[in-house]
């Protein structure tokens, strides 16, 4: 019987938000709820972690939003005397924690994620190697890396395509 395990799904918030929010041209928002929903109708994702530079108190709106979507929210930790003097930067966090949960051996199939930035393609090519990647989501075509230009279609997808059921 194969397993039943749902996938788990890692997203770089400000790079997420660059790509869609902050464009220069035709700029778009994302429903959180409807894109919570459609990573688990689309991709079985049980648990979706959604990571932020860090806390700051002006964003306690957003932060509840995100809750309330259904994803988890996990903050990089910084030196507070460095908060506002660079950006969050969490990739390192995020390769940390799929690379945990590969050690751990916690009880899930494969990995979705959610960024266009080229830091993690060699994570990609780890997980795609061990077969538990599914797929990444670029937020658009600008977004994505061209690190990532030989990988295989079956293995990314754009969220400009998907932009009618997440807005």
């Amino acid at each position: 019987m194969e397993n039943e395990f749902k996938n788990l799904a890692f997203i770089d918030g400000q790079n997420l938000y660059m790509g869609t929010s902050k464009r220069e041209i035709d700029p778009w928002e994302i429903n959180l709820t409807r894109f919570c929903v459609y990573l688990d109708e689309k991709y079985n994702v049980g648990n979706a972690y959604y990571f932020l530079g860090y806390v700051q108190e002006a964003n306690q709106e957003l932060y509840e939003e995100i809750q309330k979507a259904g994803f988890l929210l996990v903050f990089r930790e910084h030196n507070p005397a460095m908060i506002g003097k660079k950006k969050g930067n969490v990739d390192s966090d995020i390769v940390f924690h799929v690379m945990k949960n590969l050690y751990k051996k916690e009880n899930f199939k494969k990995i979705i994620l959610v960024s266009g930035d080229g830091d993690y393609k060699l994570l990609v090519d780890f997980l795609i190697a061990e077969n538990r990647f599914e797929k990444i989501l670029f937020p658009n075509r600008e977004f994505a890396s061209s690190l990532y230009k030989k990988l295989g279609s079956e293995y990314f997808d754009y969220l400009e395509n998907i932009k009618t059921y997440i807005t």
